[in-house]
């Protein structure tokens, strides 16, 4: 056989085990769907990381993958805000406090994406992180006046509270 068709078969291989592996499967699974033995799987699936790593179409896709779903986050912390604002002319304080954790856990998914992506260096992630705790700190004086003047409101606010604080104890002092 000659090395360019020994090429293309290799090839056809690693598209093959990819493409199971994209569907989910692990190197055992593919090793039976295919009918290779897993040490090939695994060397296969190396080939075609690297593959994918030097190149620079799949760099610029995940490129803009990334900025669409940024994108996507803003729009949706945008909404958040747009339920508290509506919250707010309601008198909801349900979903006013639904909003405001929701906005958090959004930051938070946004952050450690960008931080996987490599995007950001440790000065920015304190950054943000000094910003998110700056927002928080916002957020429960704006539930403590709110709960200080509303005695029907409090137990709520403080159910919701220990909800987000994975059951935890949370006092708002007035």
């Amino acid at each position: 056989m000659s090395s360019e068709a020994a090429l293309v078969n290799h090839l056809d291989l690693v598209n093959k085990v990819a493409s199971e592996y994209l569907k989910g499967s692990d190197a055992s699974e593919i090793s039976k769907i295919l009918d290779i033995p897993r040490v090939k799987v695994t060397e296969l699936l190396t080939d075609w990381r690297v593959m994918a790593a030097n190149n620079q179409a799949i760099h610029a896709r995940a490129k803009e993958a990334l900025a669409g779903a940024d994108q996507h986050f803003s729009s949706l912390i945008k909404k958040a805000y747009e339920v508290i604002d509506s919250a707010d002319t309601t008198a909801n304080l349900t979903a006013k406090t639904t909003s405001i954790k929701l906005i958090a856990d959004i930051e938070s998914k946004r952050l450690e994406m960008l931080q996987k992506a490599g995007l950001l260096d440790n000065q920015e992630l304190a950054d943000e992180l000094l910003e998110t705790e700056r927002k928080q700190e916002i957020l429960i004086s704006i539930l403590k006046e709110v709960t200080s003047s509303c005695e029907s409101c409090r137990p709520k606010v403080l159910t919701k509270l220990s909800q987000v604080n994975e059951g935890g104890v949370v006092v708002i002092d007035n």
